[in-house]
């Protein structure tokens, strides 16, 4: 399982070049003794250095435990028919 998983976390490199190509994803997969190459930082990382962050109370689900969240400018549009 986690060595799909380092499969995939190579697959999304953020630099195009970083990325195997198929037939390399193909070898991996099939072939326990190729050995991986370590994946860097993801491109997409939610984490906040930012004060006004620290500053807000942390979220708790319905059971009590808490809940890590991010603020975006992300809009839900719902579609309804005629």
């Amino acid at each position: 399982m986690m060595r799909c998983i380092r499969i995939g976390l190579l697959c999304v490199q953020e630099n195009v070049a970083n990325r195997p190509t198929m037939a390399s994803v193909v070898l991996m997969l099939t072939s326990c003794s190729v050995s991986l190459p370590v994946p860097s930082k993801p491109a997409f990382l939610m984490q906040s250095n930012s004060k006004e962050d620290d500053s807000e109370s942390p979220m708790l689900d319905h059971n009590g435990h808490y809940v890590q969240s991010s603020l975006n400018e992300v809009s839900i549009t719902e579609l309804e028919g005629r």
